[in-house]
């Protein structure tokens, strides 16, 4: 989740977002869109599709109709039929009246190919058959409704639909469509009997599936009774006719069409003139489907590739306009290291390569005003080091002189010229200042004793010195006059008021940080409230030190210059560290850098 609330994450997002949103409108409108103008078109070419089954049956049944008026305009036939055997007249005579019939009728079947058998029942009663069958049925046929829809005939075409099996014919077990009138004599309007032709099945449905527009669509003929004639399924496999309404499509004049959108299915109708007949399409709301799922492919292939083209895009962008901060970040942080010396250059928005310019013209700025700040601090420090080597208390110079004096009083010349020669290396060793500000420990703790021996005689053998620090860290750097200042405060403070002899011990531990002088007295001590300004005025700057003087006297002054002097040289980590009790003596550490691992100085 942290990935997606950087610019760059949120630029993606969003970008992403407008474009899929886009996208998923613009979809949906043209899905919407095409899904209408599939169903326009889809109903126009099922319009079309009836419209021309329609005018297929009329043809067709037309030629059908002129079948039958040939054998009824044929006056050979009409004579042969109308003429009576008479009593006693050879049978050869009889028979070859039916076959002259025959041969007329065998013409005919000939003429078409999808003629399956022509009979032609004549007044007396006698059937005249030519079919593809090997035998005729001619019996029972006056008790069939076929045959009485055809006496119902007044010379007007009967359409007697489609049967399973030829009413007819024998042998024949294929469905046939079967057609007949009652024939008159043209002369006399005389009926001189009846035809019936069965023909193929074939040539029906074909002319039916015309009006199919898929896989799934039916196609039904009912009559002016609303009976089911023909229909391209079977009952079970076509549920939707079963649910076709009985009064629809209503009367329909020749040429128009009817057409219904349900719920489950397009409905379209139309009328034969011929037949009196009314041809009804059923198309499936699934076949409509099946055009729209070319659409859906083609508009899921054209999404699938927006999207990849969206998200590249939106990458793209995103990055661009993000690429910037990030470089600007990562010289930030460079800079917060300590870093000042990178720049960043970009060639992007104009906003951007201002906010750039800014940064880079600031970081170049923050750079100068550092290394003048460094170069204006070492002077200070400088001048604040030098500052406080000046401080050098000279109290001890006035005891000494004083001392002196009163030696001389007693000429005790062997002690004042120990005395003397003492003093003598301590004005040389801390006037030293141009030379160099630190000095080894050695040098350090050498004039340290002359110090002590100065004090030792001062104090007429009150005060008992050990010096105990380890061979090794000897050569450690230290800041010059460092512990003589501390050594004189213990002195002064700590065991000049005893009335009893003191113990002075100064002595080196080695920790983690680095390396420790202690000086620690037996001496009278520290209270809680002296302890707390005294470590309060180590703490404070070394331009408000001068400012304790009321509160600690001259003690904290001394401790606070070597304090400071030391954290100039090697840095807040190191310094002066005081710890006492009252009456039990006092504990001042002072802790430098190892040697070979010291700090920075200034």
């Amino acid at each position: 989740m942290r990935r997606f609330q950087s610019i760059h994450g949120r630029l993606f997002l969003i970008f992403l977002f407008s474009m899929l949103g886009l996208l998923l409108v613009v979809s949906l409108v043209y899905y919407q869109r095409a899904t209408e103008q599939i169903r326009d078109k889809v109903g126009v070419i099922a319009e079309k599709n009836i419209s021309q089954t329609v005018g297929l049956f009329e043809l067709m049944l037309k030629g059908y109709d002129s079948v039958t008026k040939s054998l009824n305009s044929n006056n050979e036939l009409m004579q042969l039929l109308q003429q009576k055997t008479p009593a006693g007249s050879p049978a050869v005579t009889s028979v070859n009246r039916e076959r002259q019939i025959t041969d007329i009728l065998g013409a005919i079947f000939y003429s078409r190919s999808d003629i399956v058998g022509i009979h032609v029942i004549a007044s007396q009663g006698k059937v005249y058959s030519f079919d593809r069958s090997v035998g005729t049925s001619t019996r029972g046929f006056a008790r069939t409704e076929w045959f009485a829809e055809l006496q119902k005939s007044k010379g007007d075409m009967r359409w007697l639909g489609v049967y399973p099996q030829a009413p007819m014919s024998g042998g024949i077990d294929s469905p046939v469509f079967a057609f007949g009138r009652q024939l008159f004599e043209l002369s006399t309007m005389k009926s001189v009997g009846y035809v019936l032709i069965e023909t193929e099945e074939d040539p029906i449905l074909a002319a039916l599936s015309n009006a199919s527009i898929g896989p799934g669509s039916s196609v039904v003929i009912r009559d002016a009774a609303g009976h089911v004639i023909v229909r391209t399924k079977p009952e079970d496999e076509s549920a939707e006719t079963e649910a076709l309404p009985a009064d629809w499509p209503g009367n329909l004049k020749k040429g128009e069409v009817a057409v219904r959108d349900r719920q489950d299915a397009l409905l379209t109708a139309a009328r034969i003139g011929t037949a009196d007949w009314t041809v009804i399409g059923v198309t499936p709301k699934r076949d409509l489907k099946l055009e729209l799922k070319q659409t859906q492919r083609f508009l899921l292939t054209v999404i699938i590739l927006l999207v990849v083209a969206a998200t590249a895009l939106a990458t793209l962008v995103s990055r661009s306009f993000s690429s910037p901060f990030k470089r600007l970040i990562q010289q930030m942080k460079q800079v917060e290291l300590g870093n000042f010396q990178g720049r960043v250059r970009v060639h992007s928005y104009q906003e951007l390569n201002v906010l750039v310019g800014s940064f880079n013209r600031m970081v170049h700025q923050m750079d100068d005003l550092i290394e003048r700040e460094k170069l204006s601090s070492i002077s200070e420090k400088n001048a604040q080091l030098q500052a406080l080597q000046s401080q050098v208390n000279p109290h001890f110079l006035f005891n000494t002189l004083d001392m002196i004096y009163w030696m001389l009083d007693e000429r005790e010349n062997d002690r004042l010229g120990r005395i003397i020669l003492a003093l003598s290396r301590i004005f040389r060793y801390s006037s030293d200042w141009e030379e160099a500000s630190r000095a080894p420990l050695r040098l350090e703790l050498e004039q340290l004793r002359h110090y002590l021996t100065i004090i030792e005689t001062r104090l007429g053998g009150r005060v008992h010195t050990e010096i105990e620090v380890e061979e090794r860290w000897l050569g450690a750097q230290v800041p010059k006059m460092i512990l003589q200042p501390i050594v004189e405060n213990a002195v002064k403070y700590g065991l000049e008021p005893l009335n009893r002899p003191g113990m002075l011990r100064i002595y080196s531990e080695e920790t983690a940080c680095g390396l420790d002088v202690v000086v620690q007295d037996n001496g009278v001590g520290m209270d809680e409230e002296t302890l707390a300004r005294l470590r309060l005025a180590l703490a404070d700057a070394p331009e408000t030190a001068a400012r304790q003087e009321d509160a600690v006297g001259r003690r904290g002054i001394g401790l606070a210059n070597v304090h400071r002097r030391i954290v100039l040289m090697y840095g807040d980590g190191y310094g002066l560290r005081i710890h006492s009790e009252r009456g039990q003596g006092t504990r001042i550490v002072a802790s430098f850098p190892k040697p070979g691992g010291e700090g920075a100085a200034p």
